[in-house]
């Protein structure tokens, strides 16, 4: 491609391993240190320190500097659904890293894509919202919008909805689940919800990791509020 966006540049920044590595690290939504990130890359230090800049150089990734650490995050959600796409891609495609213990399927169940909800549940969620009638297409809202009667049921499970309308990010936006290989919701919705799952207690996220545990109430509390039929 002479004009347009330079697509072969963010395909190489994503194609290196360590840096897939480093990328699919922050897709938690948790600031990570050079360090623990190098560790997550299983490189050394210094090699880390260069991967960053790159990075940071293609606009992948933002940094805060706290005391003497620089933390690093994704450097929004576009960046995490990029990727959370590009392996939805590889997986379909049948490139599959080698599945070696029990967490392979924790992070199939629920787990973090960012900074909303992915996996099995997430998947239920868009399913019941979409077929209910809460979910619509829409050409001027990039692709989805509430509907009146998804707004109602939206306030009443405690959503703020005038906070989310005064963003300028969008409320609705359909997330290809890599693990599901359907949608699962993002958008400033798809984050009000997993903070308002996770602060009822359905929801525990690990300290480190993407993974998510549903309680046992929550999963109840969770099927009975987003049935599928």
């Amino acid at each position: 491609m002479k004009d347009g966006p330079d697509i072969a540049r963010i395909g190489a920044l994503m194609g290196d391993p360590a840096r897939a590595n480093i990328l699919s690290a922050l897709l938690s939504g948790k600031a990570l240190t050079a360090t623990e990130l190098a560790t997550e890359a299983g490189i050394t230090g210094q090699t880390a320190s260069s991967h960053l800049k790159k990075l940071m150089e293609g606009g992948l990734l933002t940094q805060a500097k706290q005391g003497r650490h620089r933390y690093f995050t994704l450097a929004g959600p576009e960046v995490g659904a990029v990727l959370e796409a590009v392996m939805g891609l590889a997986a379909r495609k049948g490139h599959l890293r080698t599945r070696t213990g029990p967490r392979d399927p924790q992070m199939r169940a629920a787990r973090v894509c960012y900074d909303h909800l992915a996996g099995d549940m997430a998947v239920r969620i868009f399913d019941s919202l979409q077929k209910r009638g809460f979910l619509a297409v829409s050409t001027d809202k990039g692709g989805l919008a509430l509907t009146a009667d998804g707004e109602g049921f939206v306030s009443g499970i405690g959503i703020d909805l005038v906070a989310l309308t005064a963003s300028r990010r969008p409320m609705c936006r359909a997330c290809l689940d890599w693990s599901e290989r359907r949608n699962h919701l993002a958008g400033g919705l798809g984050a009000a919800l997993l903070t308002r799952f996770t602060e009822s207690g359905w929801l525990r996220r690990e300290p480190a990791g993407r993974i998510v545990h549903i309680s046992p109430k929550g999963e109840a509390e969770l099927k009975k509020l987003f049935p599928v039929t």
